[in-house]
């Protein structure tokens, strides 16, 4: 009888488990938000996921539901956040669609829902969270910052006739200027990219345009002649995307969050990064994409930079079946941030600074930390790396805002490391693996795979189709963009180019493009990336290609080449200044094979 009490009290306890295993879920609806409504959902979100927020502590799991259907998202009564985003631009306040903050163990499910987005919006926020999902949802605008045309005619004396889409909200100004505009917002067009019709590829040989569109007039209804604009390359058909160069927002920010999820999750426009992740640790992606929303979607574009960004991370990120077509920049780009050292102000204490306009105002380090110096202007390490004892920000009163910061290391640094002869701090810390596989990047303006880590970087069964500039570049740079670091252990295998540099950008100098930058490669005299025997490895890819070159790789020592298949093909004319298939500048210990 006692054994039957025990195995019923077992049994007891494994459903009360199993009961409390379940999480506590919440429907937006509850909150007056109603689906398919157009009514603006902002303020009720906001209201609904600042009380929701408040129960996220951790001990269960949480879920907040977002019944399928679409959901609309103004400015007005939407949270106001000052976030300072790398690689953005730091205007202040964000108007965040739905702020995540402080929460634990919760997952926001859209069940498959839109979410439109009005204005100048930060669509997603996800900061200072924890063991947090996000699932099955779109993000898009009513109204882009791109304005896309289709050209009409184009006669060298008359100049080009285009068309603005139907979405295009537009006007020619009293001074005879093109100007687009939006809910609370104006743009006068500063570049664009040109795409195929039919294809969606970026045309061949054009990069970014230059449009003067002064002097444009109305020569028919919905349709302007500018004289002033001259391109044979723009034939009739050939889809423009008009854009500026302003960067306020991604669309899903991560900051300072740990172990984060997102999948099923579609970026379809935004007026930043697709997805911007900064000082946050364990990130995986599966089934995310910034994407058009098929092969009828009348855009030619999607996010106005990169799909994906990760600025600071550290731990693992991992970025799997993903697809990454039309954005105006690359589809990932992973690195850490170098601060300039501007004062010494002893043997063991520098001032650093963030040196470039958008990447400022968030933390760069902490007690504990690894940190190298770097020369600048031949990327050499200077001594061994060292700790931070202390860390300060210097002009402001927290690290928000921050430019600069009074860093005091755990032992004395070199005699030679003075602001006069150029050096920069890369955190080794803040520095993670990553995983890029079984993803699609097509038919994108500039790169497809950016990766600056030391830690091991897996890139494997991807398809790069089309990419306009270099498939994957390992760079690395302490004099312009200031985006950190040396390359240490890389693999790029069982992966698919299919026609890249199909146009010049910054650092396309192969398909496969390992270039950093260094403004005295003379005076070098170590190797920047590498550092070991076979520790860059390129293998069994696929390359088909019109044109020559297929890797070039500077200052690395340890790189092995085998096991590929490179096909020619006359898709275009060969046209790149590098005429080599492999070009090498000074490098050691390659491998070129088979």
């Amino acid at each position: 009888m006692k054994a039957i009490y025990v195995l019923a009290g077992l049994v007891s306890l494994c459903f009360a488990g199993r009961l409390a295993a379940q999480p506590r879920c919440y429907d937006i609806t509850d909150y007056g938000v109603r689906p398919d409504s157009r009514e603006n959902a902002a303020p009720a979100v906001a209201r609904a996921v600042a009380e929701i927020a408040a129960r996220c502590t951790g001990e269960e799991e949480v879920v907040l539901r977002f019944p399928k259907g679409r959901y609309d998202f103004y400015e007005e009564g939407a949270a106001e956040r000052t976030y300072y985003i790398s690689n953005h631009d730091q205007t202040q306040p964000k108007r965040v669609g739905i702020a995540l903050e402080g929460v634990r163990r919760l997952t926001l499910d859209g069940c498959g829902s839109e979410f439109v987005f009005h204005g100048r919006m930060l669509p997603v926020a996800l900061t200072g969270a924890a063991h947090c999902r996000l699932r099955d949802f779109g993000i898009d605008f009513a109204t882009p910052h791109i304005a896309q045309v289709r050209i009409v005619a184009n006669d060298p004396e008359r100049g080009i006739l285009f068309e603005p889409a139907a979405e295009v909200r537009w006007r020619i100004t009293p001074d005879s200027l093109f100007e687009y505009a939006g809910e609370g917002w104006t743009l006068r067009p500063e570049t664009g990219i040109a795409f195929e019709s039919g294809t969606g590829r970026i045309v061949y040989n054009t990069a970014d345009l230059a449009i003067p569109l002064h002097g444009v007039c109305e020569t028919e209804p919905g349709r302007i002649l500018a004289p002033a604009w001259r391109d044979a390359r723009l034939v009739p058909g050939t889809e423009v995307a008009m854009r500026g160069y302003g960067r306020p927002a991604p669309g899903i920010f991560l900051d300072d969050a740990a172990a984060t999820t997102i999948e099923g999750v579609t970026v379809h426009y935004a007026e930043g990064m697709g997805l911007l992740a900064q000082n946050c640790t364990d990130i995986e992606l599966d089934g995310f994409g910034v994407h058009l929303r098929g092969a009828d979607d009348p855009r030619c574009f999607t996010t106005q930079a990169d799909a994906t960004h990760f600025s600071g991370c550290r731990g693992r990120i991992v970025s799997r079946n993903g697809l990454y077509e039309a954005m105006m920049d690359d589809a990932i780009n992973v690195h850490g941030t170098y601060l300039k050292v501007v004062e010494r102000l002893d043997d063991r204490t520098l001032v650093g600074r963030y040196m470039h306009g958008q990447s400022w105002g968030f933390a760069w380090g902490a007690r504990g930390e690894e940190v190298q110096v770097v020369r600048a202007a031949t990327m050499d390490r200077v001594g061994e790396p060292v700790r931070i004892g202390s860390i300060e920000p210097r002009g402001t009163a927290t690290t928000e805002g921050a430019r600069e910061f009074v860093v005091r290391f755990d032992r004395p640094l070199p005699a030679e490391v003075v602001p006069e002869e150029g050096y920069g701090l890369e955190n080794l810390t803040r520095t993670p693996e990553v995983l890029f596989a079984g993803n699609t990047v097509r038919n994108n303006r500039a790169r497809g795979a950016l990766f600056s880590t030391p830690r091991r970087v897996v890139v494997e069964e991807n398809l790069f189709d089309h990419v306009s500039g270099a498939a994957i570049l390992l760079c690395g740079d302490c004099n312009g963009w200031y985006e950190t670091g040396a390359c240490r252990e890389v693999v790029i295998r069982r992966n698919r180019f299919v026609d890249a540099l199909t146009s010049l950008f910054q650092f396309t100098h192969a398909v496969i493009s390992i270039c950093p930058e260094i403004p005295d490669l003379a005076g070098q005299r170590a190797y920047f990336h590498g550092g070991s025997e076979g520790g860059i490895v390129v293998e069994e890819n696929v390359f088909d290609t019109f044109d020559a070159p297929i890797l070039y790789a500077k200052s690395v020592d340890g790189l092995l080449f085998r096991r590929n298949t490179i096909r020619t093909n006359d898709d275009y004319p060969p046209f790149h200044w590098n005429r080599s298939r492999f070009l090498l500048e000074r490098t050691a210990n390659v491998r070129i094979e088979e």
